[in-house]
């Protein structure tokens, strides 16, 4: 049977409801990075910076018999055979580059490769460190800018090259000539930058969406009196 209050006793009362607690925001110091696709775009443009010193740097871009040529010199073995090519006359040793308008253009695009990719890997680093988030997805964009100019401008490059020198291989004097080191180099340095882009652009909507300020409502199950 269920009690009774006595007489003077004061009524029973039903506990009150559990409520759950109010909505929490999360901030941005709560939520962890996520930021593994931006440090290996910024890891493909230092690696491009490597690859563009050392292909600037080197002249072995087009080889023959005795003749190595690059974007800013050519070299003459000791033991070239004669005539060399492009009628030149020198004697063994590397020499500044013949003033071909391609070769020219060639080497102004992989400066130009170099520089456009070092803001974009400057602007990517600084996207890692910025805890603004605002602040960092400008400095995503404008590295995205950045990298897909060096791209393009690489690509240029390693199009031009080969092709306006098959416009004066009747003057080469040699019967084989190959592509070195330096070329594949290139094209090296085009896939990371390719890489790094594709990367910045995969991961921004999810960064932006990670960012946005979002509901958080802790969980609880709702008790019984």
């Amino acid at each position: 049977m269920p009690a009774r209050a006595s007489p003077g006793a004061p009524p029973l009362r039903a506990p009150a409801p559990v409520l759950p607690p109010p909505p929490q925001f999360a901030t941005d110091e709560e939520m962890p990075a996520n930021q593994i696709a931006q440090v290996i775009a910024l890891i493909c443009g230092l690696l491009v910076v490597i690859l563009m010193v050392l292909g600037l740097a080197s002249a072995d871009w087009l080889m023959a018999a005795g003749w190595r040529q690059g974007l800013f010199m050519h070299c003459v073995d000791v033991d070239a055979p004669a005539p060399l090519p492009f009628d030149i006359v020198a004697q063994p040793g590397c020499y500044a580059a013949r003033p071909a308008p391609y070769i020219k253009a060639a080497a102004g695009l992989c400066v130009a490769t170099l520089f456009a990719d070092v803001c974009g890997a400057l602007l990517t680093g600084l996207g890692l460190r910025a805890a603004d988030h605002r602040a960092k997805f400008r400095y995503y964009r404008f590295a995205v800018l950045a990298m897909s100019l060096a791209l393009m401008c690489i690509l240029i490059a390693l199009v031009i090259y080969p092709v306006c020198f098959a416009a004066e291989l009747n003057l080469g004097n040699r019967s084989v000539w190959e592509f070195g080191w330096a070329y594949g180099v290139g094209w090296g340095a085009a896939i990371f930058l390719f890489g790094a882009v594709v990367l910045l652009l995969c991961d921004k909507e999810t960064e932006e969406l990670y960012y946005k300020e979002r509901k958080v409502v802790t969980a609880s199950p709702p008790q019984r009196p």
